[in-house]
């Protein structure tokens, strides 16, 4: 399923000419072909060094601590398949506990001490934006972030060297906004968010639509696990849907307080903070045994969906990575998260193929650029790399959780940022992956 059939555009009008070529959107250093000369550090005849921070140790560890193991077997499935144009991919992971002061710090021993040729996925909007200007400094491709906040891809000539991946928090929030618009218009809406960049961009969509129906926001701090108050203030606005932009952390505190307050309204929540399995397991250790099926309290609760998770197992991409996993995974069992990590893995995969059989930094920027909006790949709508946009998936779906699985209530629904209209989009319809699980060059 989902090979792409049409695309999600944006409509763009440049006037360059002459010397204001360069003061245009995409200017001459976007335009150039994929196979360009460069800088070829992490590059050796036989080998692609990338590294990745990820929050393996501290309190967004669990989920997260798993999407570089989701890289991980990936890579070492295209390793065992002959690699990227006979070179291996050595994937090198740094702890950062999701602290920005020692996402600085491993960064740096990625790039001056490893000398990886790209950063792919790293994580956090917090902890990502510490090091972005640093990696963009030193002309280190900064591929796909995980996290959709906007400065991953909204002003390219700001961060050339920087991709997002997932669909950014703030065409996420007006999806939901126009949800909660036309299904629950008299509903009285609260917002709890993360206090940076993820709980901001997920505002701004949402205000887009239901600006007057919202009564009461409230926002914690990464790191303070203390919600008590914020869902107080919650329940005393009288709020009966509380829109949710938090980590999985945050999403099992937000409901084991909201328990113990007798407080029950309706609950959405973004994608981060949303895997039934994980979500369930915290309420479960942070409740210490008072909650013992957590999943279950999830029935109910809606969010959003940009890739098959394991609540599809038949789906031709999840078959693919449970192979993948039975394969070449470690311990445990397959999940959204280490999903999450080979859906981001295939991405890069398929950018460093588009780069050509010598890639050099410059040339897989210009060959994402060139080419990235075609990508194939299991995300339900398409990419909207360009040299005028580095933003990633351009849609989602709304489901409602049902016994830890996502029943559709929409159709994929594509946009972009700012006032660009939300369409339905079926382009997806009937992609599967290349029958070796390794995207065609």
């Amino acid at each position: 399923m989902r090979r792409w059939t049409k695309r999600w555009t944006r409509v763009t009008a440049l006037v360059c000419a002459g010397a204001l070529l360069a003061a245009c959107g995409a200017g001459e250093e976007r335009e150039r072909d994929p196979a360009v000369e460069g800088s070829t550090v992490g590059i050796t005849d036989d080998t692609i060094t990338i590294g990745g921070h990820f929050p393996l140790t501290g309190v967004a560890a669990p989920g997260y601590s798993e999407i570089p193991s989701g890289h991980q077997a990936y890579y070492d499935y295209v390793n065992a398949n002959g690699g990227i144009n006979g070179r291996k991919i050595e994937f090198v992971v740094r702890d950062d506990a999701y602290n920005p002061t020692t996402t600085s710090q491993v960064t740096n021993e990625l790039v001056l001490n490893e000398e990886i040729f790209a950063m792919v996925g790293g994580l956090g909007t917090p902890t990502h934006g510490a090091v972005v200007d640093f990696l963009n400094g030193e002309k280190v491709p900064d591929l796909f972030v995980s996290s959709g906040s906007l400065q991953w891809g909204d002003q390219p000539d700001k961060s050339p060297f920087t991709f997002g991946w997932q669909p950014d928090y703030e065409i996420e929030g007006k999806i939901i906004g126009q949800w909660v618009a036309e299904n629950l218009p008299d509903a009285k809406v609260a917002l709890f968010l993360q206090d940076d960049d993820f709980g901001r961009d997920g505002e701004k969509g949402v205000r887009q639509f239901i600006d007057g129906q919202i009564v009461e926001v409230q926002k914690y701090q990464s790191g303070n696990t203390d919600v008590a108050p914020q869902m107080a203030a919650l329940q005393a606005s009288g709020a009966d849907l509380v829109l949710g932009f938090t980590t999985p952390s945050y999403t099992a505190l937000s409901q084991l307080v909201s328990l113990r307050l007798g407080y029950q309204p309706k609950w959405f929540y973004s994608n981060v903070g949303a895997d039934p399995a994980l979500v369930g397991s915290l309420l479960a250790r942070f409740s210490e045994g008072a909650v013992t099926d957590g999943t279950q309290l999830l029935d109910g609760v809606v969010t959003t969906e940009y890739i098959p998770g394991t609540d599809v197992p038949d789906d031709p991409w999840m078959t693919l990575w449970q192979k993948v996993w039975d394969e070449h995974g470690g311990e445990g069992e397959l999940t959204n998260y280490r999903v999450f990590g080979m859906s981001q893995a295939y991405t890069f995969v398929q950018a460093m193929l588009a780069a050509g059989e010598n890639p050099t930094r410059e040339g897989v920027v210009a060959a994402i650029e060139k080419s990235g909006a075609d990508f194939q790949g299991p995300a339900l709508a398409p990419f909207r790399f360009s040299g005028e946009s580095h933003l990633g998936i351009s849609g989602m779906q709304v489901v409602e959780i049902k016994g830890g699985v996502g029943q559709e209530l929409t159709p994929v629904l594509v946009t972009d940022i700012g006032d660009a209209p939300i369409e339905e989009d079926d382009s997806a319809a009937g992609d599967a992956p290349p029958p070796n699980g390794i995207p065609e060059g």
